[in-house]
Parts: structure tokens; sequence; C-alpha cells
């Protein structure tokens, strides 16, 4: 999922596109101390049903028992989303440790794994671009994008990301045109309920999961 921007690419990346197999200078070493992408994020790291499934897997927890401690919803140009929560006097996400660690490195959701590469959309597909005032850290060596995204099985990845995309984008739209609000709650109630709350098969393919589900959702929107 991405958030709407009005700004030019030339004014936050480096001007150019690319592809998974291109080079692209985001490798920060590890991080080697930094954690400053982790704070102050806001709502901004908004998470898609894939990211969940990783995490629900993952830390053994449902949808519900996240949202206590480490998830919040907040409304993303009309539909209702779950996000990363930020917290504590430096305002970081709840997943980083007091030593400045990531604790779910492993199963950490597409946003994170992206950054700070963005994706760019045209049409029915996307390329990645590299936000160039994002990262504070300098002297970044150049790494393969599907390396550093680190996600198996990435072309199906991408499908579902354009899959997930286009249906959000047509929720907004519905729901823009919507001038009963009980109805407009009704239906983000619904994609939460079958997208989030309903939960993944951590042992099943998410993928197959995803496509049932869609379609579904699809027929009865």
């Amino acid at each position: 999922m991405r958030l709407k921007r009005e700004v030019s690419l030339e004014d936050i990346s480096d001007g150019k596109l690319y592809g998974l197999n291109d080079l692209v200078k985001a490798d920060c070493h590890d991080c080697e101390g930094c954690f400053d992408c982790c704070c102050g994020m806001g709502e901004s790291i908004i998470l898609d049903p894939y990211d969940v499934w990783r995490l629900t897997g993952a830390l053994g927890k449902s949808f519900d028992q996240l949202l206590l401690e480490h998830l919040e919803l907040h409304v993303v140009d009309g539909v209702i989303l779950p996000n990363l929560r930020m917290a504590g006097e430096r305002n970081c996400c709840t997943f980083l440790s007091e030593a400045g660690r990531c604790s779910i490195h492993a199963s950490r959701p597409g946003i994170c794994r992206l950054f700070p590469l963005g994706r760019f959309y045209e049409g029915d597909s996307f390329r990645y671009f590299l936000q160039t005032n994002e990262c504070k850290r300098g002297n970044r060596s150049k790494i393969k994008v599907k390396k550093w995204i680190d996600t198996p099985d990435i072309r199906r990845n991408e499908r579902f990301i354009l899959d997930w995309h286009d249906f959000v984008a047509g929720l907004q739209k519905l729901l823009t045109d919507q001038p009963d609000m009980e109805k407009a709650k009704k239906l983000n109630l619904y994609v939460l309920e079958m997208f989030f709350f309903k939960g993944w098969k951590a042992d099943e393919d998410f993928y197959v999961q995803f496509e049932e589900r869609l379609e579904e959702a699809k027929n009865i929107l």
C-alpha cells in the first residue's frame, strides 16, 4: 500500500527507476547502530495482508493481539488500514528493542524492507526509486533491489502488491462516491474482517488464500 504524495519524483529521488535486478545505492551495512527510520514515522508504516500474515505467523499472535501493543488502525484516503504504532519519548516503533534493533527483522513489514526505496506505479506495474532525503546514513553501498527487499517468491509478491493496490484504490473510489456514512462504515468493517481480523493460516500458501478472499470481496463489493 502507498500514501498518495503530490510531489515530483525528481524532488525526492535520484531521478532513476529500478527493476529487481538493478543495482541501487541502498545498503546501509546493517545500519550500525542507527535507527532514525524507526522513529517519528507517525501512521505512515501501513501494513498489507501479507505483512499481517508474516507477523502473526512469526509471533504466534492474532491480529487482535497485535492491535493491543504494536499496531493501530487509521483512515488512509477513506479506507481504514493498520499501521505500526509509534510510542515512547522518541516516538519509536514498538518493535524496536532497547538496544535500538528491530525485534521482528526477519518478519518486518514490506515498507520497512523497501526503505529507502519507494514504488513508482505505472498502469498495471511498478518500478522502484531511491529516496534521497529519507535515510540519514551516508556511504551506502550498491545492492541488487531484489536482494535488498529480501522477500521470498518476489515475483508473486509483486503481483500481490499490484492486486492489493488496485483493490484498495477501487475501494477508495467506492467510498468517496458513497454518501451514506453507515454503508461506508460497513464496507470498511467488511474489508478489515476479511483481510485482517479473520486471520491467515501460517502453514498454507498466503497467495492462494489471498486470491480466494480477493475474488470473494470483489464479488460482494
